[in-house]
């Protein structure tokens, strides 16, 4: 009997902490028009790329993966789809950094010494990046992504065995559920991360069923998957300000990073507030002390919505470069959804 074997290339990398797997072979060209499109069909229809990249005895939920896809818009090197315990969030600041640095130092995108600038499509559109580039090294990312909103403000639900819980709900990229973590009793310290865990997983069970799963224009996103807990904001210097962070990822992941579309949608909700303003910044500093830095560009709209563009900058660094055979007659691995999405061994 033949073996039904296949072949995966990756390049693991990581930001702050947050690994991502970058597939940049192994996976037959997707339907679709958009890298959008190219993701809801993998939402639908391959599902089993994602389930078996996060699972034991391939990979763990804390990581996340970008499938390297062709681009559809105008100017675009390349397209990425972000693949999560959560789902298929559309946009990430810290994926973004990872899969532009893979891109550069794997050779896909030709790299450039000094300030190279970088177009990637996402599937919620372009990420315009900007890597800055020493002796052939990818020294820093950073990249403005879509803008975020406030969608709704002074929400609160009953949390199970936690009370009352207040929070915000701003999109960037996907849902996030601001909560202010000093009033639930936490530092936002690496002691606290089971805690802060277990709350979280809590509070997205509680908050989820009421909450709206539309965007204004990329229509229905799915159900709130992010808990950002936000600690309190230090001024550093003339506009620069910092302050503890974490993310929370359901179902039961805390970010090792403080995540970049989680900062976008701290700073769309403090501009709101009128906490930070223009060509200010805020450097997140997430439990394990890993920092993304992101700094408030102009305003902007999404629908009726006033919204805030704003860049992230972080570094991603290289874990491995490998290639991962996929065993389809394996009891561990389900091919219903994943055996068509995957180039035959003889192709990859």
């Amino acid at each position: 009997m033949q073996h039904r074997e296949c072949t995966l290339e990756l390049i693991d990398t990581q930001s702050g902490g947050d690994v991502s797997r970058i597939v940049i072979a192994g996976v037959e060209p997707l339907p679709g028009a958009s890298v959008l499109e190219k993701a809801r069909y993998l939402q639908n229809e391959g599902d089993g790329l994602r389930r078996l990249l996060l699972s034991e005895p391939y990979g763990d939920p804390a990581m996340s993966i970008d499938l390297i896809v062709e681009p559809s818009r105008p100017g675009a090197q390349a397209g990425y789809i972000i693949m999560e315990a959560m789902g298929y969030p559309l946009y990430s600041g810290s994926n973004t950094i990872c899969t532009a640095t893979a891109l550069l130092q794997s050779g896909a995108i030709p790299m450039e010494e000094g300030l190279q600038n970088v177009v990637l499509e996402s599937p919620a559109g372009l990420a315009l990046i900007t890597a800055r580039v020493t002796a052939g090294r990818v020294e820093s990312i950073t990249t403005q992504g879509e803008p975020a909103y406030v969608a709704d403000e002074g929400l609160s639900v009953e949390v199970p065995h936690y009370g009352r819980v207040e929070f915000d709900l701003v999109w960037s990229g996907a849902y996030y559920a601001m909560i202010d973590a000093s009033r639930h009793g936490f530092s936002i310290t690496a002691e606290e991360q089971i805690a802060l865990t277990a709350f979280g997983d809590a509070f997205v069970r509680a908050a989820r069923p009421d909450l709206r799963q539309e965007h204004p224009e990329l229509g229905k996103v799915g159900p709130l998957p992010f808990a950002h807990f936000m600690g309190p904001v230090r001024t550093m210097a003339a506009g620069k300000l910092e302050s503890p962070s974490a993310t929370y990822v359901h179902p039961g992941v805390l970010c090792r990073s403080p995540t970049g579309t989680g900062t976008s949608a701290r700073l769309a909700l403090m501009a709101r507030r009128g906490e930070i303003h223009e060509g200010e910044s805020l450097e997140t500093i997430s439990p394990r002390g890993s920092r993304f830095v992101g700094t408030v560009l102009n305003e902007a709209r999404v629908g009726d919505y006033a919204a805030l563009h704003s860049t992230i900058t972080g570094r991603a660094r290289l874990i491995a470069h490998s290639r991962v055979t996929v065993d389809l007659d394996d009891p561990l691995v389900d091919p219903t959804d994943l055996a068509h999405v995957l180039l035959p061994r003889s192709a990859a």
